[in-house]
């Protein structure tokens, strides 16, 4: 068995980023701090910034008086926002700077007098904060068939912004529809370099492995898209949090594994799953390298967060 590894894959910048946070204001305010939502989509990750202080809640009622909270990195909507600051909580935003380019985009058109057309799932707190920008606004569409039915005050004035974890070809078949409907309409490049980088790194993998394996959680949009991308292609995909979901059947005449991992995915469960594997040869098939460093909230600059420091060669993080 060979194992062909997709570079890059794992840890994003705006990943790096918000765990540094979380870690660096554990430092500096003590534990516990408050984390709104899972700071990212691992329970890995989660699981450990918890064991070092981090209490998760989705509430911002189950926070403290005087506590500090940490938005997560798929952003928060004004009023959440707002509701922290009337709390008098020590707030410190982990929201991903590409996230947060999303929400400007959405208010500065919205005061333009534009409708904004948000591409992305229903319920992903990264939809749930950008639709929260501009409310009365913004207008959801998660498929091509949904365009149809979509109705615009007025049809000159339309800007669509998307989920910046999603597919690429899914969601130009998406603008490629809207655009049909209103000609006009101003579509926003959103998503982000990493998911892009990921997805065709993955793709450069298809034509040469019996089987694609993605490591990462299970309500990880990104990993999701991962697997989608093998599928399309007609490899067979797993998306897997560890190597304990491996199925001994799935591994039966596949010669070359191709393995990638979701941006909030640690590199040690990479690791553990080639352990777990013992393949006879382990070959990195680099896409592109990435050097993306995202600065620290001003609260926590000068402390230097640990992981921004361990970028490997391959764009991973360890």
């Amino acid at each position: 068995m060979e194992i062909l590894l997709s570079a890059p894959r794992g840890f994003c910048a705006g990943v790096v980023r918000a765990i540094d946070i979380v870690e660096l204001a554990i430092e500096r305010y003590g534990a516990p701090v408050y984390v709104r939502h899972e700071i990212v989509h691992n329970r890995y990750v989660v699981d450990s910034l918890h064991a070092k202080g981090a209490e998760f809640v989705e509430d911002l009622d189950d926070v403290p008086d005087g506590a500090t909270l940490i938005f997560s990195a798929h952003g928060v909507a004004p009023d959440v926002a707002s509701q922290a600051q009337s709390r008098g909580l020590r707030v410190i935003d982990a929201t991903c700077p590409l996230v947060t380019k999303v929400h400007l985009e959405s208010i500065k058109y919205a005061k333009d007098g534009y409708s904004i057309v948000v591409i992305g799932h229903a319920g992903h707190p990264e939809v749930v904060g950008t639709m929260g920008q501009s409310p009365d606004r913004s207008y959801l569409i998660s498929t091509i068939e949904a365009v149809a039915q979509l109705q615009i005050p007025d049809p000159e004035r339309v800007v669509a912004l998307t989920q910046t974890t999603l597919s690429v070809e899914d969601t130009e078949g998406i603008i490629a529809a809207l655009l049909a409907r209103f000609p006009a309409m101003i579509a926003r490049a959103d998503i982000c370099y990493a998911t892009t980088n990921r997805q065709l790194a993955a793709k450069e993998l298809n034509e040469k492995i019996d089987l694609m394996l993605v490591i990462g959680a299970q309500n990880s949009s990104n990993c999701n898209r991962l697997r989608e991308v093998a599928e399309e292609a007609g490899i067979p995909a797993h998306l897997i949090d560890n190597s304990s979901f491996i199925k001994s059947e799935w591994l039966e005449g596949a010669e070359r594994i191709g393995i990638t991992s979701g941006a909030s995915t640690p590199e040690t469960l990479v690791e553990e799953v080639i352990d777990f594997l013992k393949p006879s040869k382990v070959t990195t098939m680099e896409y592109i390298k990435e050097d993306v460093v995202f600065v620290l909230p001003k609260q926590l600059r000068g402390q230097g967060g640990k992981w921004a420091r361990q970028r490997e060669g391959d764009g991973t993080i360890r």
